[in-house]
């Protein structure tokens, strides 16, 4: 049986979204492949929680570049490919949807398993595909499909450096632990930015959406700065600076910290071609909102 499941990025609320604060997913289409009749080489923790007794064989180099992970959620895209072979095999299905219901909650269980927590955000975006409003909840997650405001151009920057998502969360957790107050204040910013660009989504307006997403890029800078965790690298912010005088806003996608990071504006970024060369960031080819996770032909 051979799956696929799509890539994630997270456009807003990456850190508030644990507070239970609502976040904009979105799915692209990058794609893990994964094929249940070969054996795989690589047994991930996430197939492991989920009482995999050998690993199948995937394929997530559509994820990676120069051999390094891109930042788009990888193993949440392995293990919802993973589990869709293996529940095509015991109950064939040509009924996406009803694939994809039946799989999210065990993804969910076992992608908390393995990654110690987290809001589930990654997994609902890899399982149902589309542009998601994502909160937490208490034990299952709510979520939605969200349409971005038309006319808005979202495109996805890969830097040079490499992302530890652990560390910087270690870092907000802490900084959480030791003062409350400021973690509070800066976390209550970046979900009132995440309102914002919700906001801007349900009134189709694309100019509030841009000013909620620069919003969005300023909360999380106090946040590093506080945390001592570089959230905003030097690069993102001179960026950003570019941007803004066309315009345009940029911020890094997720928790930040390098992998790759998002351009918003009301047209495409061509100005910015000397800044992204500067930065050593370049554009990659992708498009938003891709399908969720499903079979594909034996032939593919």
């Amino acid at each position: 049986m051979k799956t696929r499941a799509p890539g994630k990025v997270v456009l807003t609320g990456a850190y508030s979204v644990l507070e239970d604060a609502p976040a904009i997913v979105t799915a692209v289409d990058r794609y893990v492949t994964v094929d249940s009749q070969r054996s795989g080489s690589y047994f991930p923790d996430e197939a492991r929680a989920a009482a995999f007794d050998a690993p199948y064989w995937f394929d997530a180099s559509r994820l990676r570049r120069d051999d390094r992970k891109l930042g788009l959620g990888s193993s949440a895209a392995i293990l919802l490919a993973m589990l869709a072979a293996r529940e095509l095999e015991r109950r064939p299905t040509d009924n996406a949807i009803e694939l994809r219901e039946r799989i999210f909650l065990p993804a969910l269980r076992a992608h908390r398993v393995a990654q110690a927590g987290g809001s589930g955000i990654d997994v609902a975006a890899c399982c149902f595909g589309g542009t998601l409003k994502f909160e937490r909840g208490l034990e299952v997650p709510d979520f939605r499909p969200i349409s971005l405001p038309r006319g808005i151009t979202i495109e996805i920057w890969s830097s040079t450096v490499e992302a530890s998502t652990r560390g910087l969360l270690a870092k907000v957790l802490e900084l959480k632990k030791r003062n409350r107050k400021v973690y509070d204040t800066h976390l209550d910013a970046q979900a009132s930015a995440s309102c914002a660009a919700i906001a801007a989504c349900v009134s189709a307006d694309p100019s509030s959406f841009v000013a909620a997403i620069q919003a969005q890029r300023v909360a999380l800078t106090h946040l590093g700065l506080a945390a001592g965790a570089d959230i905003v690298t030097e690069e993102v912010q001179a960026l950003a600076k570019v941007a803004e005088r066309h315009g345009g806003a940029v911020i890094p996608a997720g928790a930040g910290g390098g992998d790759i990071a998002l351009y918003v504006g009301n047209q495409p970024s061509f100005e910015l071609d000397g800044a992204l060369v500067e930065q050593r960031h370049v554009r990659l080819d992708l498009s938003l909102g891709a399908e969720g996770v499903h079979s594909i032909p034996d032939e593919c």
